[in-house]
């Protein structure tokens, strides 16, 4: 049985009155999340087979696990949230409960100044044209994040884990900004580290038949040359060619990287594997999609200097020399992976790739995009970590490596950018310049906006001393007077200093906090209607 809920517009002051009352409750449910001591949500089991609530304590899984509000008006203000929530999510892994709570501050003071008769279009311009003095400001309290000390506090403050801590900076003064890292699921209990050299690839052999025996699992060569194509060989006397030129330049060992070999193909050099003076072996070209594949085929290449053969292009196996054939020092694969040791391409080469890479990584808006170029840098630095998550239930091995998760996009952030004094105190503390700035305004919305957002960027530190139960006005004096590097430790019970305690922020997390949250603040506040289309509403169980 179905009801059809009916269209509508909705107009002021409904309109303001309904997304403040969407936005209260989805920002209600992710405020207890944010600090050391906190609170967590329960939320109805998804599989209707469990029976026990799901105990979440991540802004950005709460906000996902929200799908709908049951009124039609809240649930627009909700959705507007919840989708600032999950980008900074997903981009960054962190800040969900700080921009979640500078963005309900920030709107509704916004709409305390417009109901008392001010101008929602320029209090929203305003507000934007403040943001860079915010960035600003953020920007001069960076300080570099390095060394394995420095990077354990900085994780235990993620995690609040002192093991997975103590891992997560050993693991990340090894590997930099770039490097790759790993997180899976152990069925241990304890979590465990596994460091793997060279650059490897999620591919493997064309074929089982390639391995000497059923007892060997794993082929390596020493000292092999590569050769690297995009083709698809049906024919297998196309390869001939290519053993002819590894032949007569004295190669010992081939390895061929090519998209596909046919049952023929893969016979050719099962035969070449009896010889005693002459081993090769044919790997799957990386990638899932010719993107992908295109993207590996120009890694490969200035990994080993091997120069591609491309079907794209118009190349054709019959001119392949050796000449098109790279060097490593040493190649394993087995049926799953691909592992290059000691590429020997141009270095100078591989380091323009690498900053080619570098800067797409820091200009891709995209979250995948980044992701992928990152995994990229990383693969062709040689050299990657896999953490191993153990734990007594799934539930709870589950829930450490969400932790695991959020804490190393964190921290990678924090090493790529720098790092900030934490605890809500880096915002706080940018209120100075915008008081400035208040001081010089002439304009009445310029004024409202900078107090709006002065007031706004000490929520987050209220909201922490809250949480942890203590008065945040008073913890906020006398932590204003110690300084602008003091902060009150939650867990200790005392003031500290941020940096040596190792109470830091990413500094790239809280700038792409302070930008949703103003950004989509200025948008709701600049809402005049909603319009519902019709939509059926199922009612009871389906048929």
């Amino acid at each position: 049985m179905k009801a059809r809920q009916k269209p509508g517009v909705v107009f002021q002051p409904r309109v303001h009155q309904s997304l403040q009352r969407g936005i209260a409750k989805l920002v209600g449910a992710i405020r207890p999340t944010l600090g050391p001591i906190s609170c967590g949500v329960a939320i109805d089991p998804l599989n209707s087979a469990e029976t026990l609530p799901e105990y979440l304590d991540d802004g950005g899984v709460i906000a996902r696990r929200i799908i709908e509000l049951s009124n039609r008006d809240e649930d627009m203000g909700a959705m507007l949230a919840r989708s600032m929530i999950i980008r900074q999510h997903e981009r960054l892994g962190d800040g969900t409960a700080t921009v979640a709570v500078l963005f309900e501050a920030i709107f509704n003071a916004g709409l305390r100044y417009i109901a008392a008769g001010g101008n929602a279009v320029m209090l929203r311009r305003h507000l934007e044209c403040a943001l860079p003095v915010i960035l600003d400001a953020l920007d001069r309290m960076v300080t570099p994040l390095a060394g394995q000390a420095a990077l354990t506090k900085m994780a235990l403050t993620l995690c609040h884990d002192e093991e997975m801590a103590a891992l997560l900076g050993e693991i990340f003064d090894l590997i930099g900004e770039y490097g790759r890292l790993e997180i899976r699921e152990d069925y241990g209990r304890g979590l465990r580290r596994e460091y793997v050299e060279g650059t490897y690839y999620y591919t493997g052999l064309m074929s089982r038949a390639l391995l000497p025996d059923d007892a060997v699992t794993t082929l390596s060569f020493d000292q092999p040359a590569i050769f690297v194509c995009d083709f698809e060989v049906d024919d297998h006397r196309e390869l001939f060619p290519v053993l002819q030129a590894a032949h007569s330049s004295g190669v010992r060992a081939l390895v061929i990287v090519a998209r596909n070999l046919s049952e023929k193909a893969v016979s050719l050099l099962v035969a070449n594997n009896r010889m005693d003076t002459f081993k090769v072996m044919a790997v799957k070209l990386p990638g899932l999609n010719p993107t992908e594949r295109m993207e590996a085929l120009e890694d490969l290449g200035r990994l080993t200097g091997a120069t591609p053969v491309l079907s794209v292009t118009g190349d054709r196996l019959d001119t392949v020399t050796a000449n098109h054939f790279g060097q490593a020092r040493r190649v394993w694969a087995d049926l799953r992976t691909f592992t290059i040791i000691g590429g020997q391409g141009d270095p100078r080469r591989l380091r323009e790739h690498l900053q080619k890479l570098q800067a797409a990584y820091r200009n891709a808006p995209d979250v995948d995009d980044r992701k992928r170029v990152q995994q990229r840098i990383g693969t062709l630095l040689g050299g990657s970590v896999t953490l191993w998550i153990g734990g007594f239930t799934e539930p709870e091995i589950n829930a450490r490596k969400s932790r695991a998760e959020r804490a190393a996009l964190a921290l990678r952030s924090a090493v790529e950018g720098g790092v900030v004094p934490g605890a809500g105190i880096a915002l706080l503390n940018c209120g100075q310049l915008l008081k400035q700035r208040l001081a010089q305004a002439t304009d009445a919305d310029e004024r409202a906006a900078c107090n709006i957002l002065i007031e706004a960027l000490g929520v987050p530190a209220r909201t922490i001393l809250r949480n942890a139960g203590y008065d945040p006005s008073a913890v906020l004096a006398d932590v204003q007077y110690e300084g602008p590097d003091a902060a009150f430790d939650v867990l200790t019970d005392r003031l500290v200093n941020t940096r040596e305690a190792g109470i830091l922020d990413s500094v790239q997390v809280l700038k792409a906090s302070v930008r949703n949250a103003i950004s989509t603040a200025g948008m709701a506040l600049t809402i005049d209607s909603l319009v519902h289309l019709s939509r059926p509403e199922i009612i009871g169980k389906p048929e």
